[in-house]
């Protein structure tokens, strides 16, 4: 028997928003206290650069997760492999908030956090993947790309949660009582949606997609082989398609926390709030991007979304360095809806790419390879960027992003329209 959509909704949401829940309030530490707590040794701006550099370290570890989750997600089925990814990224978030810092270990205390940083995005190498299959795999006639949004709406829920508990930590906590032990407190709560994930995700069964792959074959016995060798260019094309949404998003959350609290002296709080007020139409846009695509197809809608992120580019100096607290907060909100028009169709447009003996590998690949492209060294990048050119560099690159995923998506036409 098939699980109820209720529950596979939920399932797949629930893994995304743990996934986001995760990775920002990791670059919101990584931005705001990780630089004195791991790195005191180095000047202001080399504490920001090495905390941004831990940052980097999961999407690296990623496409890694992505293999060998994606090996066992198509040889023995998403359920197990689904609980499995988010024991792992979980567990590894949680530890985060038993660190010894710098002062108490020494070199120790950083390297620790390197290999955390590691065991979340091994883990998240296998979620997305995972999360988008178990939606669009039950998703009934007509209603891929509706489904398929379930597990992008993660992202603003967790993006919400993550956000919320540091404006909420920064309003009853004094600066050095965050520094000293606030900043752990995000981080060990991750084991409540962990909880709930896993309640929900124990009591699914199999897709019907996965059941009739084996019925008709024996699985693969290498996945990334077949995908490699069969499915190079759907993995290409896949991959350099998600540049864009990566981009936007660090640019968006953890680039722009930075340059506001550090470059624009705007209060921590004060642009929580308003990443937290932007963040609403990032949902707007999964929705609009599901519907849009399930009445076209997701290829056209992820197109239109490239081809407005290359006009809203350049919206990105003039109303960030405005001054204005509500052109900043426009800009944001514009840039996450856009993010919305560019995310949300890819839960049903990854796994269309890639036949279902291979998909788990094929989608998981495509993704966080494509994460490393657009959104791991993104904020650093943007930093220096922003040092030799100022803002309209930013917006450049920002731009740059979305004509490369762009022109990935052209000649996918034909597999994926």
């Amino acid at each position: 028997m098939s699980a109820s959509p209720r529950r596979v909704l939920a399932a797949s949401l629930v893994g995304t928003a743990v996934e986001f829940y995760d990775f920002y309030i990791y670059a919101t530490a990584a931005t705001l206290v990780f630089g004195p707590l791991f790195f005191k040794d180095l000047s202001t701006e080399g504490q920001v650069l090495a905390s941004w550099a831990t940052f980097a370290i999961a999407f690296f570890a990623r496409p890694v997760g992505a293999a060998f989750f994606g090996h066992f997600g198509d040889r023995i089925g998403r359920k197990s492999t689904l609980v499995a990814s988010l024991l792992l990224m979980g567990g590894s978030t949680v530890a985060i908030a038993f660190l010894p810092t710098y002062a108490m270990a020494g070199w120790i205390a950083p390297v620790l956090l390197c290999l955390l940083r590691f065991g979340q995005g091994f883990g998240l190498g296998g979620e997305w993947g995972g999360a988008a299959l178990l939606a669009v795999e039950n998703a009934p006639p007509g209603w891929r790309a509706r489904y398929g949004m379930f597990p992008q709406l993660g992202a603003p829920v967790g993006f919400i949660a993550a956000n919320g508990f540091f404006l909420i930590l920064g309003a009853v906590l004094t600066e050095d009582q965050f520094l000293s032990w606030g900043w752990r407190i995000p981080f060990l709560a991750s084991i409540v949606l962990v909880a709930v994930g896993l309640w929900v995700r124990l009591k699914l069964t199999e897709t019907p997609a996965f059941r009739e792959s084996l019925e008709a074959a024996p699985p693969p016995r290498v996945p990334l082989g077949e995908l490699l060798r069969h499915h190079w260019l759907a993995t290409i094309g896949g991959t350099f398609a998600v540049v864009a949404c990566f981009a936007i998003f660090y640019l968006s959350t953890a680039y722009a926390l930075n340059y506001g609290t550090a470059t624009l002296k705007i209060d921590r709080e004060t642009f929580l709030g308003l990443q937290l007020g932007a963040i609403v139409f990032m949902a707007l846009g999964i929705v609009a991007a599901g519907y849009w695509s399930d009445a076209t197809s997701p290829r056209r809608v992820l197109m239109a979304g490239c081809v407005l992120t290359v006009a809203g580019s350049f919206l990105l100096a003039p109303m960030m360095d405005s001054g204005s607290l509500v052109l900043i907060w426009a800009f944001l909100s514009i840039a996450l809806v856009l993010m919305g028009l560019v995310y949300g169709p890819l839960g049903a447009f990854l796994p269309g790419l890639f036949p279902a003996r291979v998909r788990y590998t094929g989608a998981s690949m495509a993704f966080n390879i494509g994460g490393i492209i657009g959104g791991g060294l993104t904020p650093i990048i943007a930093a220096e960027l922003a040092k030799e050119g100022g803002l309209p560099y930013v917006g450049y690159y920002l731009a740059a992003a979305a004509l490369i995923s762009l022109i990935a998506l052209w000649p996918l036409k034909a597999r994926s329209a």
